[in-house]
C-alpha cells in the first residue's frame, strides 16, 4: 500500500504558536529593564499612561477600518472588553513599573516565573478547564529552567531572595495578567488590530485620572531623552507588537499552554546579557534553555493534538 502524501503546511507564521511565543518574551525581557532604569526618573503611573497613549496611537490607523466593522460586536460585549482592559492593560504593567521603584529587575523576573501557574489556576476557577499530565510536566520543566536561568544554577540564590513592597506590587500584577490570559477566551470574534486598539484606548482612559493625580502630587512626566525613549520602546515593543503576538498564542493553544512564554523572558535576557554585554556562556545557560525549550515542547505537543 503507499503512502498517502501530506498536504503541505499552508500554515503562516502568525499562525504558530511556538514561533509567536518568542516575540512577546524578547520584548518584555527589555520591559522590566526599561522600568527598572527609569524608577527613579519617570514616575511609574505617567510611563504606564504614556505607553499605552503612544502604542493606541500607533494602531488606531492601522486599526480603523477594522474598528468600524467590529464596534458592534465590542458593544454588544463591553463588560468582557472593560474587564480586559483592566486586567491586562491598566493594572498589570502600572503595578510593574510601580513595582520596579523599589525592588531589582531581577526580582521582577524572578517573580514572573510563577504566571504559568497562575494562568492554570485562574483558568481552573474562571471556567473549570483542567490541566493534562503532559502539560503540567511541560509547565514545571519549564519553570525549572527559567529557575536555572535566574539563579545562575545556585539554588542558594532562592534562599538569599528577600520579598518586599514592591514584590507585593509584582505578584498583584502578575496575577492581574493571569486572569486577563483565562479570560481572552471569551473576548469577542474581532480583528486583533480592533481588540488592541479598544483595550489600549480603554486602558489608557482608565489610568489618566490617576496619572493627573500623580502630577498633581509633584511626579510630573519629565521631557528627557531617557523618559521619551523608554516610552517609545515599551509602546511600540513590549505593548502593539508583543500583544498583538501573545493574544494571537491564547487564540491558537488556549491560555494554559500561552503562559510558556513567561519562562522564555529570561532565556533572551540571557542571551542578549552574552551578545551585548559580554556575559560568557556558562553551563547552566545550555541546562536552562534546554528545560525550557523541553517543557514547550511538551505543552505544545498536547495544544497541537487538542
Amino acid at each position: 500500500m503507499q503512502n498517502t502524501p501530506q498536504a503541505p503546511d499552508r500554515r503562516g507564521p502568525f499562525d504558530r504558536a511556538w514561533l509567536l511565543m518568542m516575540f512577546p518574551a524578547l520584548f518584555w525581557s527589555g520591559n522590566a529593564i526599561v522600568g527598572r532604569a527609569v524608577a527613579g526618573e519617570v514616575p511609574p503611573i505617567a510611563l504606564a499612561f504614556w505607553r499605552w497613549v503612544v502604542g493606541a496611537a500607533i494602531v488606531l490607523p492601522f486599526a480603523w477600518r477594522h474598528l468600524q466593522a467590529d464596534l458592534p460586536a465590542m458593544r454588544r460585549h463591553w463588560r468582557v472588553m472593560l474587564a480586559l482592559s483592566v486586567l491586562g492593560v491598566a493594572v498589570f504593567n502600572t503595578c510593574l513599573y510601580i513595582a520596579a521603584q523599589t525592588t531589582t529587575a531581577l526580582n521582577i523576573v524572578m517573580l514572573q516565573t510563577a504566571m504559568p501557574v497562575l494562568i492554570v489556576l485562574a483558568s481552573f476557577l474562571m471556567f473549570r478547564e483542567g490541566v493534562s499530565a503532559r502539560q503540567g510536566i511541560g509547565i514545571a520543566v519549564s519553570l525549572a529552567g527559567a529557575l536555572v536561568l535566574i539563579t545562575h544554577g545556585d539554588p542558594a540564590v532562592l534562599a538569599r531572595l528577600a520579598l518586599n513592597r514592591g514584590d507585593v506590587w509584582m505578584l498583584a500584577g502578575i496575577a492581574s495578567y493571569a486572569a486577563y490570559t483565562a479570560l481572552l477566551r471569551q473576548r469577542p470574534a474581532v480583528h486583533g488590530l480592533s481588540f488592541v486598539a479598544a483595550t489600549f484606548v480603554t486602558g489608557a482612559a482608565l489610568l489618566l485620572p490617576f496619572h493627573v493625580a500623580e502630577t498633581l502630587a509633584g511626579r510630573p512626566l519629565p521631557l528627557t531623552a531617557p523618559a521619551l525613549l523608554a516610552i517609545l520602546y515599551v509602546a511600540v515593543f513590549a505593548s502593539v507588537l508583543a500583544y498583538l503576538c501573545y493574544n494571537r498564542v491564547v487564540a491558537l493553544v488556549g491560555a494554559n499552554t500561552a503562559g510558556l512564554a513567561v519562562p522564555l523572558v529570561p532565556v533572551f535576557g540571557t542571551i542578549l546579557a552574552i551578545l551585548l554585554l559580554g556575559e560568557r556562556p556558562r553551563a547552566y545557560h545550555a541546562i536552562g534553555i534546554g528545560l525550557i525549550a523541553a517543557g514547550i515542547w511538551l505543552a505544545q505537543r498536547r495544544a497541537r493534538r487538542a
